[in-house]
C-alpha cells in the first residue's frame, strides 16, 4: 500500500571505520533527522504540518533504525521531540491511507495496511527494546501514532500545554502503532479503558497524576528537560542501567502482533472508510483534534 520512497541521504563509500561512524551519527531526510554527541543521540522530527506519519517518514525512521543499532554502543540516552511548534506528532497520515486505499481493491489495501504496520512496529520495538535509556519530549499534540511513538519510549517528559489522545475509534479504528499494548503494560486498565473508548484527551497534569508522563516542565522547555536528564543519566553504568530496563520493561510481543491482526480486520469494515474519508473532507484547521 505505501510504496518505497527514495532515501533520505545520499548512498557513501565507506573506506574506513571513521568515515562508517560519521555516516551514522548524523543523518538527515525531510521530516526528521539525527544527530550523536557526548553519548546521547537526539532524533527530531520536523516534517509540516504536524509529524504525521505516513510512507516517507516511515521510511526515515527505518533509517534512523539502522544507524541506531549502529549508535547504541557509543551512547547511554535517546531524546526524541518535534520542532514543529504544533505538537509532537498528529498520529498516522490519514489523508495517504485513504488515498492509497480508495486506489486499489480491498484485499490489497489491507495487505498494503499490514505491511505497513508490520514495518513501523519493528522500528517501535526496536527503541523499545535498546539499551539505552530513551525520552520523549513532548509538547502541544501528542495523538494517535505520536502517542505511540512517546509510549516506546522509556520516559516521557511534557511541556503544560501537551495533551494526549487516541482518536482512533472515531474512525471506526484503534490504535495500531502498539499503543495499548505499551499502555497496559505501563498503567492500570481503568487508564487504558478510558483512553481508548472514549477518544477524549488528556492534558500533561493529568498524564502525570496517572503515571503516564514522568516530568511536567514550562511551555517550550521539555527539550531542555529532557537534555538534562539525559546528562544525569550518564553518570551510571552503562550496563547496569541496561539491564534493569530490560527487567522492567518488557515488550508485549504476542498483544503487539494482535492488535495487527484486529487493525487488519477492522480495516476492511466501510465504517473506516466512511469515517477516513469524513476527515479527509473536513475543513477544520486541525481535523485531528477530538
Amino acid at each position: 500500500m505505501w510504496g518505497a520512497m527514495p532515501g533520505v541521504t545520499k548512498d557513501i563509500q565507506v573506506t574506513d571505520g571513521k568515515a562508517e561512524s560519521k555516516a551514522l551519527s548524523h543523518g538527515r531526510g525531510s521530516g526528521l533527522s539525527w544527530s550523536l554527541a557526548d553519548g546521547v543521540i537526539e532524533l527530531a522530527l520536523h516534517r509540516e504540518p504536524c509529524n504525521e506519519l505516513g510512507s516517507a517518514s516511515l521510511e526515515e525512521l527505518e533509517k534512523f533504525a539502522t544507524a541506531l543499532e549502529g549508535m547504541q554502543a557509543k551512547a547511554h540516552a535517546l531524546v526524541i521531540h518535534s520542532a514543529m511548534k504544533p505538537g509532537f506528532c498528529a498520529g498516522a497520515d490519514l489523508r495517504e491511507l485513504y488515498q492509497r486505499s480508495q486506489a486499489m481493491e480491498k484485499a490489497e489495501a489491507v495487505k498494503g495496511v499490514r505491511e505497513f504496520l508490520e514495518r513501523i512496529h519493528r522500528v517501535l520495538n526496536l527503541i523499545d527494546a535498546a539499551p539505552l535509556t530513551t525520552i520523549a519530549a513532548v509538547h502541544g499534540v501528542t495523538f494517535g501514532g505520536g502517542f505511540e511513538l512517546a509510549l516506546a519510549c522509556d520516559l516521557i517528559i511534557a511541556d503544560k500545554m501537551a495533551r494526549f489522545c487516541f482518536p482512533e475509534l472515531r474512525l471506526g479504528l484503534i490504535p495500531g502503532f502498539g499503543g495499548i499494548p505499551r499502555l497496559k503494560r505501563d498503567l492500570g486498565n481503568a487508564v487504558v479503558r478510558d483512553l481508548l473508548l472514549t477518544g477524549r484527551s488528556i492534558n500533561a497534569t493529568k498524564a502525570q497524576q496517572i503515571g503516564l508522563v514522568s516530568q511536567v516542565v514550562g511551555e517550550g522547555e521539555a527539550l531542555r528537560a529532557a537534555r538534562a536528564t539525559a546528562a544525569q543519566l550518564g553518570k551510571f553504568d552503562r550496563a547496569t542501567a541496561a539491564a534493569a530496563k530490560k527487567f522492567i520493561k518488557p515488550i508485549p510481543q504476542e498483544e503487539l502482533r494482535r492488535e495487527i491482526d484486529i487493525f487488519c480486520e477492522l480495516f476492511a469494515r466501510p465504517a473506516v472508510q466512511a469515517g477516513l474519508r469524513k476527515f479527509v473532507e473536513s475543513t477544520d484547521a486541525q481535523p485531528y483534534l477530538p
